[in-house]
C-alpha cells in the first residue's frame, strides 16, 4: 500500500488540491475542456428536455462568468480541441445520437464538420494533429456503444479513414474509452480502446493492424497515454472496482505484452470513505508526464506520481527483452463532491489549474499547489 502519512512538516510539503470555484448548473453535465490559450472553458451536457448544451465560461475575479450558450438538438456526451489548430480552436463533439460535429465557437450555428459517425451514443472522443499536439494529419477518434472505434480526418467528408470493429457474427461490446498515442512523426500513430468487458485493444494505424490486446477483468472507464506526441512511453487505464493499471510501453514482449502495475485505490477509499469507488477518469499533467490525476465515483480527486524502476528493460532466461514496471505514489487526495467526477481537464497554459464536472450538476475550477516542485 502506498504511504500517505508523515510528520506535519512532510504533509505541508505535499501538494494541496483546492476546489477554488464552484458553479451549480441546471442541466446534466458530462464533459468539460479548457479553450486553449485562454482563461475560458466549455461545459457540455444535456438539458432535461433532451437537447444538447455547450456553455462557455470565463474565469475572472475569483469567479466564473457565462459567456455563451450553444444549444443543439441532441445531448452532448464528450468533446475535444486536440484536432484543431491553436488559431481555430474548433471543438469536436460526440452526442447521444452517434453524431460527430466540429464547431467554431465564434459562430456555432452550423458545424464546420459533421458526420453520422455511429449508430448509437459516442461515449468517448480524442483528437491529434492540431498545431502543437502530435504530428501528421488532424484526426478525431470516436468510440461508441455500437462497439466500433473510428478515426476521422477533418479534411475528408462523410466517411472515416479507419474503422475498428468486430467481425460479422462476433459480439459487440460497449466502447467506453479511446485515446491517441505514438504520434511523434508523420507516419506513426496508434489508438487504444477500452470496453465494458475489460478488453483493451491497441491498433497501429500505420500498419492498419491490431498490435496488442489484453483484458483487465472489469470495465475500462478511461485510457490515456502520458503523451500522445512522443514514441509510446506509458499508458494508464482506469476501471470499475477501483483499479488503476499503468503499462510501460517501451518494451513489448511477444507473449507477455507490456509490463504493468496495478494500484488498488480501494485501499485508500476504505480508510477515507468506507467504500469502494470506480475510477472514472485519468488526466496527465501537461507540464509533467509523470504526474496524473484520477477522479473517483465517490467525488474524490487523487494526485499520483510515477517513479521509474532502476532498469526499464531486462533480458529474461530465454534471451528475450521484457519491460519492468515502476511504482506509483499517492501525492494527495481530496473529496470535492458527493457524486462521481465525470470529467476533468488540466489547463495547458497554467500549471496546477484544472476544471472538472460531477454528477451533482456542478462545475468546479480546481487548483493544485506545489506541482512545480516535482
Amino acid at each position: 500500500m502506498t504511504e500517505n502519512s508523515g510528520t506535519a512538516e512532510q504533509r505541508l510539503a505535499k501538494p494541496i488540491i483546492i476546489s477554488h470555484i464552484e458553479k451549480s448548473l441546471d442541466y446534466s453535465v458530462f464533459d468539460t475542456k479548457w479553450i486553449p490559450c485562454s482563461a475560458k472553458f466549455v461545459v457540455l451536457g444535456s438539458r432535461p428536455r433532451g437537447t444538447g448544451l455547450i456553455q462557455i465560461y470565463e474565469v475572472a475575479s475569483g469567479g466564473v462568468t457565462l459567456i455563451k450558450n450553444i444549444e443543439r438538438p441532441h445531448s452532448f456526451k464528450c468533446g475535444t480541441f486536440k484536432a484543431s489548430s491553436l488559431r481555430n480552436r474548433f471543438l469536436a463533439t460526440g452526442d447521444f445520437k452517434g453524431k460527430l460535429n466540429t464547431f467554431d465557437l465564434e459562430d456555432a450555428s452550423v458545424p464546420v464538420y459533421s458526420a453520422d459517425a455511429h449508430n448509437e451514443i459516442i461515449n468517448a472522443i480524442d483528437g491529434v494533429g492540431g498545431e502543437s499536439i502530435g504530428c501528421g494529419a488532424p484526426e478525431i477518434l470516436t468510440g461508441s456503444r455500437d462497439g466500433s472505434v473510428k478515426v476521422w480526418d477533418l479534411r475528408q467528408k462523410d466517411r472515416p479513414v479507419a474503422v475498428m470493429e468486430p467481425a460479422e457474427g462476433e459480439s459487440r461490446r460497449d466502447c467506453w474509452a479511446v485515446a491517441f498515442g505514438n504520434s511523434h512523426n508523420n507516419e506513426d500513430r496508434a489508438v487504444v480502446a477500452g470496453f465494458d468487458n475489460g478488453d483493451v485493444k491497441m491498433f497501429d494505424l500505420r500498419a492498419m493492424a491490431l498490435r496488442w490486446e489484453t483484458n483487465l477483468k472489469r470495465g475500462v472507464c478511461c485510457l490515456e497515454f502520458d503523451r500522445r506526441d512522443i514514441p509510446m512511453n506509458k499508458l494508464v487505464a482506469t476501471t470499475l472496482e477501483s483499479k488503476i493499471f499503468l503499462f510501460d510501453l517501451r518494451t513489448q514482449h511477444s507473449k507477455k505484452g507490456f509490463a504493468y502495475l496495478v494500484e488498488k485505490v480501494i485501499d485508500f477509499f476504505i480508510l477515507l470513505a468506507h467504500s469502494a469507488s470506480t475510477v472514472w477518469l485519468v488526466r496527465h499533467l501537461p507540464q509533467n508526464r509523470e504526474i496524473f490525476m484520477t477522479g473517483g465515483g465517490n467525488g474524490s480527486l487523487c494526485l499520483w506520481k510515477y517513479n521509474y524502476p532502476e532498469k526499464r528493460r531486462i533480458t529474461n532466461s530465454d534471451g528475450i527483452d521484457e519491460g519492468v514496471a515502476g511504482k506509483l505514489k499517492l501525492l494527495q487526495h481530496n473529496t470535492i463532491s458527493s457524486q462521481p467526477i465525470s470529467s476533468l481537464d488540466w489547463s495547458p497554459d497554467k500549471i496546477g489549474l484544472a476544471v472538472c464536472t460531477s454528477f451533482d450538476q456542478c462545475v468546479r475550477v480546481v487548483l493544485t499547489t506545489k506541482l512545480n516542485l516535482y
